[in-house]
């Protein structure tokens, strides 16, 4: 294995050790005594409802992000390849275009739709 290799591997394995230990880390202790006047379903309701706001934001940004992510590395890709099959046979430009401009709009429709789904959750906030 080369140094390269190995370093991205060791990297790889850090990330995953450290998503895998966060949750533990962050864990919140459990109330011993009750706070005056409420009761323990009023504790609990207004911790659930946090909680849900907070995974909302963070799936609105991470949903975002990896759409943009995933929907720039495919069109990169295509373009890239067909840009190869017209610099190869440059009487095959037409017949390369179209099925390449329909690729890219669909590609960019996913991108759209999670923007929409990542509006929808934010409207939730």
């Amino acid at each position: 294995m080369n140094k390269t290799r190995k370093t991205l591997v060791f990297g790889f394995l850090t990330f995953v050790m450290l998503c895998m230990a966060a949750p533990m880390a962050m864990a919140q202790e459990t109330a011993a005594a009750e706070p005056s006047g409420a009761t323990a379903a009023a504790v609990s309701s207004a911790d659930n409802e946090f909680s849900v706001k907070k995974w909302i934001g963070l799936a609105v940004g991470l949903g975002m992000g990896i759409a943009a992510f995933g929907g720039a590395l495919g069109q990169g890709r295509a373009a890239a390849a067909a840009l190869e099959g017209i610099a190869r046979n440059p009487g095959a430009s037409g017949k390369i275009f179209t099925p390449m401009i329909l690729g890219l709009a669909l590609i960019e429709s996913l991108v759209i739709y999670s923007l929409l789904i990542s509006f929808m959750l934010f409207g939730k906030l």
